[in-house]
């Protein structure tokens, strides 16, 4: 009897799924389920009970094979239901909803009540699915709704108070990081708005370098320059654009030779603009030291939201600061280099590069 224990233990250890048991990983729910002989219970890979041991654990394809083997579910993770992680997903999406249409931010309470959730519950789920709090995810929205009205509104108080903001105090106190620059520039498309700029040439292509009065705005690559000088007047329409300056040119000079060189190190001011969560991701990558990589999973977990791992990559998606803001350094779980704003042959070339160091 103990050697067919023994036997069955091996078994179960020397199968991959059970790691995902061991691990509770959730990317594994649905995939398989397992079940434990001496409780007559099935769960989800991801289940928080207490593990079994593996000589009682038998896998299955499905919550349906292990039903008619006759193990019934478990009911702390049902798995024969709807997923906790798409339940969470599918609650805080609708919390999402109701701060974007609410005209003034609700508070926590208001949403926990919607949530049928206490607020420390509702703010700690939502911030591990988001990667931001309720409360930042609502500046973030009304910040979106005050661009929009500024070009709507036919005064920019209007717009201020349209926007859901309960003074104009709180809404300038907060224009310099959401807009990055004065609402009447920004109404206006940038105009009286200067932003010096200068292309140049390194070893990754053609580069713009582009300043606002607090610091470098844009740093973008591309084989063609006059696709980065029309990216940058797309963004900025009636801005007073300046090139050709010979004093401008020694910032980019300075770009290349930190893109040629990464050991200099960029001792340049930064102008960078964007929401709540996207500044904590680039903040987290500008302390990836150069030569080394991490993953969009180490990144979300450095920031305290571990399930926001496509948000990670959609805030290296929308870095506009190139090498700067090092999006480079972030590779796939598998080490494979994914995508890359600039092209993955760059990315390669950077690393590379910086590993050789």
């Amino acid at each position: 009897m103990s050697r067919q224990i023994e036997m069955r233990a091996a078994t179960t250890t020397a199968d991959p799924r059970w790691a995902a048991v061991q691990a509770r990983d959730a990317r594994a729910d649905g995939q398989f389920c397992y079940a434990v002989r001496t409780t007559g219970v099935y769960c989800r890979p991801s289940c928080a009970a207490r593990l079994p041991r593996p000589e009682n654990v038998e896998f299955f394809a499905t919550a349906a094979e292990a039903a008619g083997a006759g193990y019934r579910p478990c009911r702390r993770c049902s798995p024969s239901g709807q997923a906790p992680s798409q339940q969470q997903a599918e609650m805080v999406a609708g919390l999402c909803r109701q701060i974007a249409l609410a005209e003034r931010p609700p508070t926590l309470e208001e949403l926990a009540r919607a949530a049928n959730l206490s607020p420390f519950h509702v703010h700690r789920v939502f911030k591990a699915v988001t990667g931001t709090t309720p409360r930042a995810y609502a500046r973030a929205c009304r910040a979106a709704r005050m661009k929009a009205t500024l070009n709507e509104e036919e005064t920019v108080t209007g717009a201020i108070y349209a926007a859901g903001y309960g003074s104009s105090g709180r809404f300038y106190e907060e224009a310099g990081r959401t807009l990055g620059m004065s609402a009447g520039s920004y109404r206006a498309g940038g105009a009286r708005q200067q932003i010096r700029f200068a292309v140049g040439e390194c070893s990754l292509g053609a580069i713009l370098v582009a300043s606002t009065e607090r610091g470098v705005c844009a740093i973008l690559i591309d084989d063609d320059p006059d696709v980065l000088v029309r990216d940058l007047q797309d963004r900025f329409p009636r801005a007073d654009l300046i090139g050709g300056d010979a004093d401008y040119e020694r910032v980019v000079a300075t770009v290349v030779g930190f893109v040629e060189a990464p050991g200099l190190g960029l001792d340049l001011p930064l102008d960078v603009r964007g929401t709540a969560f996207q500044m904590r991701v680039w903040q987290a990558l500008q302390a990836i030291p150069a030569g080394e990589t991490v993953t969009y999973t180490d990144i979300a977990n450095r920031i305290g939201a571990p399930k926001a791992v496509r948000a990670v990559a959609g805030a290296c998606a929308a870095n506009r600061l190139a090498v700067a803001i090092p999006c480079h350094r972030v590779v796939r779980s598998d080490g494979g280099l994914s995508g890359y704003r600039w092209g993955v042959e760059r990315k390669r070339r950077l690393l590379a590069r910086e590993a050789a160091r």
